[in-house]
């Protein structure tokens, strides 16, 4: 009888000396001293060595030298077992030892033989065996390469291979690439996040380029320039327009959307023209313009640059530019002398630009006093009075007794050599009421044309303080109207577009392009709406950017600011806001000073102390 076994536990092999055979199942002793209760069926094999202590390690030992694409060579297609390949191997009757080793070779190849059952196999075909060995020489050389690459990250070297993957590392990692393997690995040893990592080893050119990057990396991942287009077609003809337009715009705006004229009447009113730019005379829906158009929506906005909604031969074109005339979409206004509006009428023309004016010429000279006593020291004075009162009057009209909420101030940004000047600029001035009442009121007004005519149109809607696109006409809360659809910046935006394609053809007396329930339609509204939100948030982090490095350009140490709510504070000359901890429990409005530091651009924080209240005003 047999003293020892050599046996199968759960895919690992083991030896033990025989205390009890039951027939099914043996009772065994381990080399070191432990029993087990094991299956007969598990049993591979019965010697009779005495000794078991140095068989394991024996076994293993031969096993490392046996040669296993010679095995392979040597076991044929069929299924085989082990005892019949371990005579033929060796030629003889194998040793307990020696089957023990070949039982063991073949279980730790499973790329070369298949295991069909206890001690049984059966050799993997050529190609298969041929495949995973591949695999195995690829992984091998992945992990020496991951290895290398943890390394180079270590001693903070980025890995040249790092660098068309970059945006991707940073943005919107693919965690299965060996790059990100690497980077993740490296940054637990270091206890870095893989951004902070990436600029220790040089990675971020600059903390801009990483903030604008991630965003064209999501919204501009073919690039930002245009592809070359066909020209433009030539515009229908449009009858002239009898008046002297003239904008109103900051020095930096490039895509004019918007003019004014005003006109004495024989009856002793006053005619207002309020002319929008009108590309939809022009660029047509499916058109190749229209195309670049839809995927944008919109002009995206941020300190020092802009990306146009459309390419520049169309803003030129289009754009209401001094010293030309221009198509537009216009919207008379006959204004009597109390400046009640007496009547409406829309037109398709070209329009005699005069003159773009900038804000920061007339805000010299447009005062309240000098705008009330009707003496405006500028060419453009009488009818700037003309538009001042009317605007004054829309206003009231809008707003009745309400009195006007605070306006939170808004801040115009100019870079300039990777410097900012940010100048603040004053809500509710003269010149901000007329321009603001006007769009008001063009929007309003032809959300009303449209909505009379049954038009499909998308209009901006306003309820409970939420504001919302829609297809359906519905009261602009917030501004007091009782219908509001975006058309006076269709330059810029594409729902305006869309809508002045619309108010064209009704003026026309054409087919409208779009009708209700249109996918187009639907599609351009709810695209719009989310590009428009993302774009948005975009300019907002990129001012905030600028705003941080301001403080650190200026070398600001301490700022006033005002309490919000409990630990949260808007600083006064920045549209910045920021948690302070150590704020203590002071009413909203409270003003206070702060010790700033800790800025960092990166993550677009900043740390601030409370130093003490500051008295109001």
């Amino acid at each position: 009888m047999s003293k020892n076994v050599f046996y199968d536990e759960e895919g690992d092999f083991k030896v033990g000396a025989i205390l009890a055979d039951n027939e099914t199942s043996l009772q065994v002793e381990a080399p070191h001293g432990k029993r087990s209760k094991v299956k007969a069926s598990h049993v591979l094999l019965r010697f009779e060595d005495a000794r078991l202590v140095d068989f394991m390690s024996t076994a293993h030992q031969l096993a490392e030298d046996l040669d296993v694409d010679f095995l392979w060579e040597c076991c044929g297609d069929s299924e085989f077992s082990y005892e019949s390949l371990a005579r033929e191997y060796f030629g003889r009757p194998p040793k307990p030892v020696e089957a023990a080793a070949l039982l063991i070779k073949l279980h730790g190849a499973p790329m070369y033989f298949y295991k069909k059952g206890r001690g049984r196999y059966r050799a993997a075909p050529k190609e298969a065996l041929k495949a995973a060995l591949a695999s195995v020489e690829r992984k091998r050389r992945e992990a020496e390469k991951r290895a290398e690459y943890v390394a180079q990250l270590k001693r903070a070297e980025l890995p040249v291979e790092f660098a068309p993957r970059l945006a991707s590392l940073l943005y919107k990692p693919e965690k299965a690439s060996l790059e990100w393997k690497a980077l993740e690995e490296a940054c637990e040893a270091l206890k870095l996040t893989p951004v902070r990592l990436i600029e220790r080893c040089g990675g971020i050119p600059s903390t801009h380029a990483y903030h604008l990057d991630r965003f064209l990396f999501e919204y501009f991942p073919h690039g930002t320039a245009f592809p070359e287009l066909p020209p433009l077609p030539e515009l229908a003809d449009l009858p002239p327009a009898g008046v002297e337009a003239f904008s109103i715009d900051d020095v930096s705006t490039t895509e004019i959307d918007d003019a004014f004229s005003v006109s004495p009447l024989a009856n002793g009113n006053v005619s207002v023209g309020i002319h929008i730019a009108a590309p939809a005379v022009g660029i047509t829906p499916g058109s190749p313009t229209d195309t670049i158009a839809r995927e944008r929506l919109s002009t995206v906005y941020f300190p020092g640059a802009k990306l146009t909604m459309l390419p520049e031969a169309a803003v030129e074109r289009f754009s209401l530019t001094e010293d030309g005339d221009r198509p537009a979409l216009s919207l008379y206004l006959e204004i009597a002398p109390d400046a009640s509006v007496i009547s409406l009428t829309t037109r398709a023309e070209r329009i005699p630009i005069a003159a773009n004016l900038r804000h920061a010429e007339l805000e010299r000279v447009l005062d309240e006093d000098a705008l009330a006593a009707g003496n405006v020291a500028h060419h453009y004075g009488k009818p700037l009075v003309t538009l001042w009162r009317l605007a004054s009057a829309l206003e009231r009209a809008r707003r009745g007794d309400e009195p006007e909420l605070g306006m939170r101030p808004e801040y115009n940004f100019y870079v300039e050599h990777d410097r900012v000047r940010i100048v603040r600029r004053q809500r509710g001035t003269p010149l901000d009421r007329i321009v603001s009442e006007l769009m008001i009121y063009v929007n309003s007004a032809w959300g009303r044309q449209l909505a009379a005519a049954d038009a499909a149109a998308i209009y901006r809607v306003q309820g409970a303080g939420k504001v919302r696109m829609s297809t359906v006409p519905a009261g602009h809360e917030g501004l007091g109207v009782e219908s509001y659809a975006w058309a006076s910046s269709p330059l810029r935006r594409y729902v305006d577009l869309v809508n002045q394609r619309q108010l064209l053809a009704l003026t026309r007396g054409n087919a409208l392009p779009y009708r209700a329930g249109d996918e187009a339609l639907l599609a351009a509204m709810r695209d719009f709406e989310s590009a428009y939100e993302a774009y948005g948030e975009f300019q907002r982090n990129m001012e905030r950017y600028w705003s941080l490095r301001w403080l650190m350009q200026e070398g600001v140490e301490t700022v006033c600011a005002t309490v919000l709510r409990e630990s949260l504070v808007r600083f006064e000359e920045l549209p910045l806001v920021a948690r302070v901890p150590s704020l203590p429990a002071l009413a909203p409005g409270a003003r206070v000073e702060l010790a700033v530091a800790g800025i960092d651009l990166l993550d677009l924080t900043l740390r601030c102390e409370y130093r003490r209240q500051v008295p109001l005003g």
